[in-house]
């Protein structure tokens, strides 16, 4: 669904080029949930800025599905989860869902149906008359969710979207991305700091280095699902993968200094 080849990025800064990734070659299969993780300003949020079109790599090519990806990615295909909730605080939660959809031009009947759907999905029946500001951390993120799955988008990708939720909001939130995952079947490239979280959600695991990044080391994440994400640290193979991605993670944060 997926496919960075030889993609390498860099920004001029003052005067200067400043190389955030270097030689990228990284595919990402149909249905995959594939996390990418490593030390702050490696280049993770710029992977995911280059899939999605926001960003042209300054050497080697992205193809997203069978197609070269030049600018920015219009395709219904795709869906961006932001850490930023980036919902209009003057629409209310059902409005805000159905925002894409009336871009669209899509039927009214069919947004409302839509709506009707997702609202169910991400269990927030009951408020969709509410205003963001009267909603919770975890609502809100599960509203913005719904709002990037209105358009049915096969691909999504996910920059640290609960990193500002508190834990047991966090793992709550984790356990219905799953479950939304499990029942729709995207493909998920997801962005996190959090080592543990990467376990928890996905199939993979790609460790960038230090800037500029490049593919450090990739593991497959052979634990048994359905997971239990709140007692993920007794899962049998735990232990041994968090060990693993520790030994990457460490190794770069020891070369940096």
């Amino acid at each position: 669904m997926i496919t960075f080849k030889g993609v390498c990025k860099s920004f001029r800064t003052g005067g200067v080029d400043v190389d955030v990734l270097n030689g990228i070659d990284l595919s990402v299969e149909p249905g995959a949930f594939i996390t990418i993780l490593g030390p702050s300003g490696c280049g993770k949020t710029t992977l995911l800025n280059l899939a999605a079109g926001f960003l042209s790599p300054s050497d080697g090519t992205i193809q997203i599905k069978d197609s070269s990806l030049k600018g920015i990615n219009s395709d219904l295909g795709l869906g961006y989860m932001t850490q930023d909730n980036r919902l209009f605080p003057w629409l209310t939660l059902e409005a805000n869902i159905r925002f894409p959809l009336w871009v669209r031009k899509l039927p009214k009947e069919v947004q409302h149906k839509r709506v009707a759907e997702l609202v169910e999905l991400v269990g927030l029946q009951g408020f969709e008359n509410h205003y963001p500001y009267q909603l919770s951390g975890g609502m809100q993120k599960r509203t913005s969710l719904a709002q990037v799955l209105s358009y049915k988008p096969d691909i999504l990708l996910m920059d640290e979207p609960f990193a500002s939720l508190d834990a047991q909001t966090r793992m709550v939130l984790q356990r219905e991305l799953v479950e939304v995952w499990g029942r729709i079947g995207q493909t998920i490239l997801f962005v996190t700091h959090d080592i543990v979280e990467a376990i928890a959600l996905s199939d993979r695991v790609v460790v960038l280095s230090s800037r500029p990044g490049q593919i450090k080391g990739q593991l497959d994440i052979s634990l048994s699902r359905p997971r239990d994400l709140f007692q993920i640290h007794e899962q049998d193979g735990y232990r041994e993968c968090y060990s693993s991605l520790r030994g990457l993670i460490d190794s770069e944060l020891t070369d940096d200094e």
